[in-house]
């Protein structure tokens, strides 16, 4: 894991936004697209504004989400919807977006769907991950009984979710792919997520807090990008 901090939010989103941007354009330079993979939430719409005001050639890349709540996009709470109005704006509109969800009775019913569309993704160019204050990452909650599953290492691409501490049933990708990725990032800001973050750091339980998994990684190794506010 290494550790980048900066003085504040605004610093290290145009830090991040440059840095995702080159790994992007070096990904459409040597392979002719890029896959680039985000997480929902307050903290990277400072981000996802900055990289949509921003140049690149954003019709070769194609962007998705490490998790989302099994919603439709026109619910408030769905990743998506703030993906779409964050970041495919302006001149990341281009972008092509691959979603997670697909109406079914239940997010389980929908995971056969969302495998196919998934299946022919290449490789991850940049993962941007989430953590939350009980160490889980993605939709891979401690506290979910598909935990096993998601973290297993022969684990499918994507997996339904029920979290017993968090609204909402989840799809998300599991532990193997999201490791996969060429570059992998955790964004944290605040001082009781670096709290967080240096429990997890300190032990190796990844049942406890599957944060730990990707913390463990050592090609790529995990950047963290924090700031304190």
């Amino acid at each position: 894991m290494q550790l980048h901090k900066f003085s504040d939010s605004s610093a290290l989103n145009a830090a991040f936004a440059t840095q995702i941007v080159a790994q992007l354009q070096l990904a459409i330079r040597e392979r002719g697209e890029a896959v680039f993979v985000v997480s929902g939430g307050r903290t990277p719409l400072p981000l996802f504004q900055t990289l949509a005001n921003t140049e690149l050639d954003w019709s070769k890349v194609t962007i998705t989400l490490a998790d989302d709540r099994y919603l439709p996009d026109d619910a408030p709470d769905s990743n998506e919807r703030l993906v779409k109005s964050a970041l495919l704006q302006n001149k990341a509109a281009a972008a092509r977006f691959v979603s997670l969800y697909a109406a079914a009775d239940t997010a389980e019913a929908a995971v056969p769907e969302l495998l196919q569309r998934v299946q022919n993704l290449p490789r991850f160019d940049v993962v941007i991950l989430g953590m939350g204050e009980d160490g889980h990452t993605a939709s891979l909650f401690p506290c979910s009984k598909e935990l096993s599953a998601g973290m297993a290492d022969d684990a499918a691409d994507l997996l339904a979710t029920n979290p017993a501490t968090a609204p909402y049933q989840r799809i998300s990708f599991s532990k193997k792919r999201l490791a996969a990725g060429r570059a992998i990032y955790l964004h944290l800001v605040g001082g009781k997520k670096l709290q967080v973050l240096e429990q997890a750091a300190a032990g190796t339980d990844v049942a406890a807090m599957p944060i730990r998994a990707f913390i463990q990684l050592t090609s790529p190794q995990l950047s963290v990008m924090y700031a304190d506010q």
